[in-house]
C-alpha cells in the first residue's frame, strides 16, 4: 500500500475515503434482495433486522446467502478501493462502510449488527485475520449454537490476532469496530445472560 505523500492529501484521502467507505456500506442488500424477491420488507419480518440472520426467516437460504455475501462484500470493496491512497485511508474506509451498514441514512440510520461487514473488512485489511476470526467464529457456534454469542468472541479476538500479527494499526481499528458491534448486539447479551437467546436451529 502507498504511503502518504503529505498531510493536506493525507487528510484529503481520509475524509473522502470514509465518506465513499459510508456510502458503499449503507446499500442494505438484505431489504433490496427481499424486496426483489417479492417477500416485502424484511424489516417487518423476524428481529426487524436487515441482516442474514433475519433474512435467513424468511425460509430462503439462497436469498440469506446472497445478503451474507453483499454485507460482507462490501465492506471488503471499500478497503481495497481505498488501500491506493495508503493505509489510513484503507482503515477509513473500513470504518465508514461499518457506519454505513449499522447506521444506513437510506433507512433512517438503522441497519444491521456489522458481523459480516466486520468480516469482509478484516477480509480486506488482513485475510489472515479474517480467516482465523471466521474458525472462531465456527468453533464457538458449533459448541455453543449461539449465532450471536459467536460473533461477539470472534470480533472481541480479531484485534488481538491482529496485534499477534503485528498489524497493531488494524487492531485498534478492530477494536472500535468490535466495540460499536458489541453495542449492537446488547439485547442478544442480555438474552444469552437470561438463557432466553435463540440457538442455531432454532425459532
Amino acid at each position: 500500500m502507498a504511503e502518504w505523500s503529505g498531510p493536506v492529501a493525507g487528510w484529503s484521502a481520509i475524509v473522502a475515503a470514509l465518506v465513499f467507505g459510508y456510502l458503499l456500506g449503507s446499500i442494505p442488500f438484505g431489504v433490496i434482495l427481499t424486496r426483489l424477491a417479492g417477500l416485502g420488507d424484511v424489516r417487518r419480518i423476524g428481529s426487524g433486522n436487515i441482516g442474514a440472520t433475519n433474512v435467513l426467516r424468511t425460509g430462503r437460504k439462497g436469498l440469506a446467502a446472497l445478503t451474507l455475501l453483499g454485507d460482507g462484500l462490501k465492506g471488503t470493496a471499500a478497503v481495497l478501493i481505498a488501500a491506493s491512497w495508503g493505509p489510513p485511508a484503507a482503515a477509513a474506509a473500513g470504518l465508514g462502510a461499518f457506519l454505513g451498514h449499522c447506521f444506513p441514512i437510506w433507512l433512517g440510520f438503522k441497519g444491521g449488527k456489522g458481523v459480516a461487514t466486520y468480516l469482509g473488512i478484516l477480509l480486506g485489511l488482513h485475510w489472515p485475520t479474517m480467516i482465523a476470526t471466521a474458525l472462531v467464529w465456527l468453533a464457538t457456534a458449533a459448541v455453543t449454537r449461539y449465532s450471536s454469542l459467536s460473533a461477539l468472541v470472534a470480533s472481541a479476538l480479531a484485534p488481538v490476532i491482529l496485534f499477534l500479527f503485528g498489524e497493531i494499526r488494524y487492531a485498534e481499528l478492530a477494536a472500535l469496530l468490535a466495540a460499536i458491534l458489541w453495542v449492537r448486539h446488547r439485547a442478544n447479551i442480555a438474552r444469552l445472560m437470561s438463557g432466553r437467546e435463540s440457538r442455531i436451529g432454532r425459532p
